[in-house]
């Protein structure tokens, strides 16, 4: 079984930063953050994180949100600089415990995340 609970959202304006953390148990082959813009939007993935340390990102993120991990893979990052007003969404810490044949698949796919936290709110206005 796998828990995952999402910290650090907030509110701020066009180009600062936030930091969100996510406290991670149980063995994942993958976690990852997807987010949701609206009640009813599909999910979004936004990065993933491998179980060998390997990245991947939207195209919309790129260059601008890094995800990270500390040593012992129980706390995942998601480092958010230079935010947009399009950034808005609820966001959601994610896990998969089964294997995938790319970690890109959690971006293109996020329905492929098997465990979700209860999401944290980001919101940047302009």
């Amino acid at each position: 079984q796998v828990h995952l609970v999402e910290s650090g959202g907030g509110s701020v304006q066009a180009g600062e930063s936030l930091r969100l953390s996510c406290a991670a148990s149980g063995d994942t082959y993958a976690l990852g953050w997807f987010r949701r813009r609206a009640p009813g939007i599909r999910r979004e993935g936004v990065a993933a994180y491998g179980r060998d340390g390997a990245t991947a990102y939207a195209d919309s993120v790129k260059g601008r949100f890094t995800v990270s991990a500390d040593a012992a893979k129980t706390t995942l990052y998601l480092q958010m600089d230079s935010l947009k007003p399009e950034d808005t969404a609820l966001y959601y810490c994610a896990g998969r415990l089964h294997t995938i044949p790319a970690l890109r698949n959690l971006i293109d796919y996020p329905d492929n995340f098997e465990y979700q936290g209860q999401g944290t709110q980001v919101t940047v206005s302009s």
